[in-house]
């Protein structure tokens, strides 16, 4: 019965965008700029002084930035397919990235039932642009598994990307043209640059997915170089350059037990007292080649506009799809020479807590900058919150497009925002019920409703409540100072829940 009520939801909303089609042709353009693993705090006009971003900065000089934008999952999957749907991953049930890790033995909790591919019966954004008369381009990391040009994008160069130089993996022969010594950022930038230069007398959309900067961290190799150069010529940096976090839903480690973790690094060691190192410095010039190449990605997008005349009639988004790495990838030792730590661990989100694969703000808390012509003013920023589901309700809004409520159903639209005006979005939500592979902690959910925030932890239970205008670093767990707050927030994550249909994961059953 859901099926077929699904089946004519989809109809009549598509037979509506088939008759809206006509319209398009005024319409802008949108280049929708999405890199992959980027921290807020890796960017020039975010704080980052290692850094060299100067194209990203000038998008930021143009348009507006927004200080509190989030994804909706702090790992890749969930998070891009909210973009395109406008629906929470826990709606969808597509709540990990698509491969997720293995159980482990010594975990309480099975990870939750979950589906693997982005539903077939969601109208995505790109297939409501597609029927309104777009162009529609996908470039980069889908990791939605299926092929983009499934749901509504009429080309795609997607997939894995086993190194970023030449060959990148076997998935782009004969589909990125490319030779030795091409890197793979430069490649996906010259895909995107004859497209638009294609399309370029109609209406187009273009998805960017950057697989960069994730891992591998393979920085392209004159910038690496330019980067070793500037370390070396940098002051020594202050404080520790990697620090033991522990996991808030387990019993509490004394100093003792911490130090004798660091002094006795291996994977059985963190497993099983559930630490993880999270590095504190951006200091890597591999990261930064990659920073910077994906920065003039950017700045070689903007100038085709500009020679086609086409930048007054773009929209550019620029974001990220969680965020940065700074907690390794099932990898837990930091007495490794330091080309090996290079490989392994990215960047520092401080002052952010935490990295990809946590709901501290390092891993959730993303940059977001939107140039709209003739609307956004230059130069401006907002505190409004933002997520992922809000894209498709906002974009509609912005092109003088109907709503589609039925299907970005948690999306808001933050058009009063890009305007300038009053805008309260209501609280956000995250359900992530999984064991990460970054740090291991509980599976989770999370809540923020204005400054505060809650996370509850699945395992046991715990939680904790930050004040994040006073704490952005998330250190004070306020949840015995402040419990009523405390029990309001975890009422409204718990009820939310019940609303998407949630999927739990369910305790292991003692032999």
């Amino acid at each position: 019965m859901r099926a077929f009520a699904n089946a004519v939801m989809r109809y009549t909303a598509l037979t509506f965008i088939a008759l809206m089609g006509a319209q398009a042709q005024s319409k802008p353009n949108i280049v929708f700029f999405l890199v992959d693993d980027l921290g807020q705090r890796d960017i020039g006009c975010y704080g980052s002084s290692f850094y060299e971003t100067p194209a990203i900065d000038a998008l930021a000089k143009a348009g507006l930035r927004f200080e509190n934008a989030y994804a909706t999952c702090h790992v890749c999957s969930p998070s891009r397919a909210s973009i395109l749907t406008g629906k929470y991953p826990a709606r969808l049930n597509l709540t990990d990235w698509l491969g997720g890790r293995p159980e482990r033995d010594y975990e309480s909790l099975h990870s939750a039932e979950r589906v693997k591919a982005l539903p077939e019966s969601e109208i995505t954004l790109a297939e409501t642009l597609q029927k309104l008369g777009y162009a529609t381009a996908n470039y980069g990391k889908a990791h939605l598994r299926r092929d983009p040009t499934s749901y509504g994008f009429d080309e795609a160069i997607t997939g894995w990307v086993r190194s970023f130089y030449y060959p990148f993996a076997p998935g782009y022969t004969g589909k990125l043209p490319a030779k030795e010594g091409d890197y793979f950022t430069d490649k996906l930038t010259d895909a995107a640059l004859d497209f638009i230069e294609r399309k370029k007398d109609q209406p187009f959309f273009v998805h960017l997915e950057h697989f960069a900067v994730h891992d591998p961290i393979q920085g392209r190799k004159d910038l690496v170089e330019k980067y070793k150069q500037k370390l070396a010529k940098m002051p020594k940096q202050d404080g520790p350059g990697y620090i033991l976090e522990t996991n808030p839903d387990g019993p509490a480690l004394s100093n003792a037990e911490l130090e004798a973790i660091a002094n006795e690094q291996s994977f059985e060691n963190t497993q099983d007292k559930r630490v993880w190192w999270v590095k504190q410095r951006q200091d890597n010039a591999e990261f930064a080649g990659m920073v910077e190449a994906v920065d003039q990605s950017l700045g070689r997008i903007r100038s085709k506009l500009k020679q086609l005349k086409l930048e007054e009639n773009t929209i550019v988004i620029f974001t990220s799809d969680n965020g940065g790495m700074a907690a390794s990838n099932q990898y837990c030792e930091i007495n490794k020479p330091r080309k090996d730590l290079d490989w392994r661990f990215s960047s520092s989100n401080l002052p952010l807590r935490g990295a990809k694969g946590w709901n501290y703000e390092g891993g959730i808390r993303v940059p977001l900058i939107v140039y709209w012509p003739g609307q956004t003013k230059a130069s401006q920023t907002s505190q409004a919150l933002v997520t992922g589901t809000d894209y498709y309700p906002t974009l509609l809004r912005m092109l003088g497009l109907p709503a589609m409520p039925d299907q970005h159903v948690d999306g808001k639209n933050f058009v009063p925002a890009l305007k300038g005006e009053s805008y309260e979005r209501g609280p956000i939500f995250w359900h992530f019920p999984h064991y990460s592979n970054h740090g291991y902690q509980s599976p989770d959910g999370a809540i923020r409703i204005g400054n505060y925030k809650l996370i509850e932890y699945y395992e046991n239970h715990t939680v904790q409540l930050f004040d994040l205008e006073k704490d952005i670093g998330e250190q004070r767990d306020l949840s015995k100072e402040k419990p009523e707050i405390a029990k309001k927030l975890l009422n409204q994550l718990q009820h939310w829940r019940k609303e998407v249909d949630a999927k739990m994961p369910p305790e292991k059953v003692s032999k």
